[in-house]
């Protein structure tokens, strides 16, 4: 059976909020929550970007049950990876074990902020496996000294380790982000139902492993109304990964998807209250094998409003799948 899991979107929503959303998502009967660890909103209109690392400790002392992760953080630039494996190895302690520490290769929005310039693709490929190995060698425990291409550690210790290492899930989106999850991963992380991802993450080693995947809806009585939302928060969704990881603000965003209609965003997030509408977005996960899908409901200050409804409606049509 997929597990349905329920997002905790940094962008649209302040931290005290997101962890009362959180534990009412783990009451309504999610199986797990993935949380954006981002810098800057996508756009003005959303409005947040808090902390995610503070937030999940919080997180991870007022829930008791679900599974939490990281969906995803980078860990090339904005953090050193020595540090980001030190953040998650005191998150998987807090939640006694229920902490997936979500990685990628990052985007321009987040990362530029330092001041250090947009590396290439190619170049951010290389700097994450670099990262990838220090993280893993520091979750064995022991002194890690590393002298790379991009990164140097000396003798770095985790002192504050699980007996488990957290699990490590790795975004993909083609041929070399699969290579590094076939490496590294215990899961694959992926934005699109594409089943060709999972095809490759088998060939590398990937066989039986979870496949995790998110996808936004926007839920409200009116369809409208939820149309219009989802247009004023989420039109930056349509621009595709590949620009969207590009882009350094805001005002890009916004003007990347000024032409982008109310139609066609109802077009590709599904709108309104019909839930079947959302069972068949989530629908196409399933059918191309991943066994995890995280939703996302657009609109920071709808989440009580929708997890009641997600509890009554949505959560009961998806055990159906």
């Amino acid at each position: 059976m997929t597990r349905i899991g329920y997002t905790l979107m940094t962008e649209q929503t302040g931290p005290r909020e997101l962890v009362r959303d959180a534990v009412r998502a783990e009451a309504a009967g999610f199986d797990f929550e993935v949380m954006s660890d981002h810098y800057f909103p996508w756009l003005v209109s959303q409005g947040h970007a808090p902390n995610a690392w503070a937030t999940l400790g919080a997180v991870a002392q007022a829930t008791e049950r679900v599974d939490l992760m990281t969906y995803v953080t980078c860990p090339i630039m904005r953090y050193h990876p020595a540090v980001v494996a030190q953040q998650a190895a005191t998150v998987a302690l807090l939640s006694e074990g229920r902490f997936t520490l979500g990685l990628g290769a990052g985007e321009n929005l987040n990362e530029h902020i330092i001041g250090q310039g947009w590396p290439a693709a190619n170049v951010r490929h290389e700097m994450f496996d670099e990262a990838l190995q220090i993280i893993t060698e520091l979750f064995a425990g022991g002194y890690v000294n590393f002298v790379g291409d991009h990164y140097r550690v000396d003798s770095a210790k985790l002192w504050d380790l699980p007996d488990t290492p957290p699990r490590i899930g790795i975004a993909v989106s083609g041929k070399q982000s699969v290579a590094l999850a076939g490496r590294y991963a215990d899961a694959l992380i992926a934005v699109e139902p594409d089943a060709e991802l999972g095809r490759q993450f088998d060939e590398v080693g990937g066989l039986g492993k979870p496949r995790i995947g998110q996808v936004p809806i926007s839920w409200d009585p009116s369809r409208d109304k939820a149309i219009e939302r989802a247009h004023d928060q989420f039109r930056w969704f349509a621009g595709g990964w590949k620009v969207n990881a590009e882009l350094p603000g805001p005002a890009g965003f916004a003007a990347a998807s000024q032409f982008v209609k109310p139609e066609d965003v109802a077009e590709n997030i599904p709108c309104g209250p019909d839930v079947e509408a959302h069972v068949a977005a989530v629908e196409q996960f399933v059918k191309a094998g991943f066994t995890d899908v995280a939703v996302v409901q657009v609109g920071g200050d709808t989440q009580p409003e929708f997890l009641d409804w997600a509890e009554a409606e949505l959560l009961p049509a998806l055990r159906r799948l």
